[in-house]
């Protein structure tokens, strides 16, 4: 049981991805990266503090001369500048210096504020990851993007900065509510859309197994997404290119989850997101009108959506969130379409209207002649 992952950056190995069943393993990967007389300090929120906190306390107590721990409100709205604020003052009070080590204990949203608060604390100290959401453990964990939520603005301010470890113990993923284990499984799903259509095809006759948390399964599904997402990273560390594929689904389904007020989970709003630019690539040729019913199908199979009805907005107010979002250029909605299923492309030559058609679509709206 357990997998290694090796993880470059620059052409060089950078970290590890451990994929384990149990924290027992913990305080020797950490002692192995050379800690001992550092000190520790655990990042995480309220409800994950309640589920684990004290049993990571007693781990790193083996490893590091003293931890201590920080706990914010659980959720996005706590993924700003005013947390990270509270955290630097909790690190300058307990005398933190820059051989110390930050602990992300957490979904995404603990991940990547935690990294952003590495990032710049002194300019710079190091950080772990260890994930406890199937979303954290399959992307947002991996490749170092950090960052936090500014006024409207999604991941508007952050980082490219690598941990030293990522340490994922895939037991946590069954105290997840099954919704949010749901709204992980949109990444993985967009993982085999965007890079293999093999890994698709697994995730498709694999629902009844993995939505039941079979162990064997679900590292199997773990372990072969991470090494999608590593590959990417690591040929385009910094998203220069193709590691834009990975925001598949992600233009519209941001601008979903900000107008929702983040009431619908991320995973969800990506889910959402991939039928409409799926719309788009079947208005285009790309793929068949059952090859975007079948997308739509192996959503469902997760409990993920696939129309949004009954929302208080428009899709013109969705269209406009989409220009308040980080991957503009030049004043042109970068955009991931499909070419086929297992390869996607990056495209800014879409027009307004047939971005809006893809949202009409999700919402049930009949598309403008």
């Amino acid at each position: 049981m357990g997998k290694t992952i090796e993880v470059s950056y620059g052409g060089k190995p950078c970290y590890n991805i451990e994929i384990q069943e149990n924290f027992s393993l913990l305080p020797e990967k950490l002692k192995g990266l050379g800690y001992g007389k550092n000190r520790a300090c655990i990042i995480t929120e309220t409800i994950v503090a309640d589920l684990y906190l004290k049993e990571v306390e007693a781990l790193l107590s083996k490893v590091f001369s003293c931890c201590t721990s920080f706990v914010f409100e659980a959720g996005e709205a706590s993924k700003n500048t005013e947390t990270v604020g509270k955290v630097y003052g909790h690190l300058i009070q307990n005398s933190y210096d820059r051989k110390d080590v930050l602990i992300a204990l957490g979904g995404g949203v603990v991940g990547d504020l935690t990294g952003f608060t590495a990032a710049t604390y002194l300019r710079g100290i190091d950080f772990v990851q260890i994930p406890t959401t199937l979303l954290a453990q399959t992307d947002s964990s991996i490749g170092g993007k950090t960052g936090v939520d500014f006024w409207q603005y999604k991941n508007m301010v952050g980082a490219f900065y690598m941990p030293k470890l990522v340490y994922l113990n895939i037991s946590t993923l069954k105290t997840l509510p099954e919704r949010q284990f749901s709204s992980g499984m949109a990444e993985i799903i967009k993982h085999g859309y965007i890079k293999d259509k093999n890994y698709t095809d697994y995730i498709r006759t694999h629902s009844g197994e993995i939505m039941g948390q079979i162990y064997g399964i679900l590292e199997e599904m773990v372990s072969r997404s991470c090494l999608i997402k590593r590959d990417v990273v690591e040929r385009d560390p910094k998203e220069q290119g193709e590691r834009a594929l990975l925001n598949f689904g992600h233009t519209i389904g941001h601008a979903i989850e900000k107008l929702s007020n983040f009431t619908l989970f991320h995973g969800e709003c990506v889910a959402l997101g991939m039928v409409g630019a799926g719309y788009i690539s079947c208005q285009k040729g790309n793929i068949t009108p059952g090859q975007l019913e079948e997308l739509e199908q192996v959503l469902k199979s997760y409990k993920l959506p696939v129309t949004l009805k009954k929302f208080p907005h428009t899709p013109e107010e969705i269209f406009a969130a989409t220009k308040l979002d980080k991957k503009m250029e030049a004043g042109k909605i970068k955009f991931i379409l499909l070419q086929e299923f297992g390869e996607a492309y990056t495209t800014k030559e879409l027009e307004e209207s047939e971005i809006l058609d893809g949202i009409r679509y999700i919402m049930g709206v009949k598309k403008e002649k």
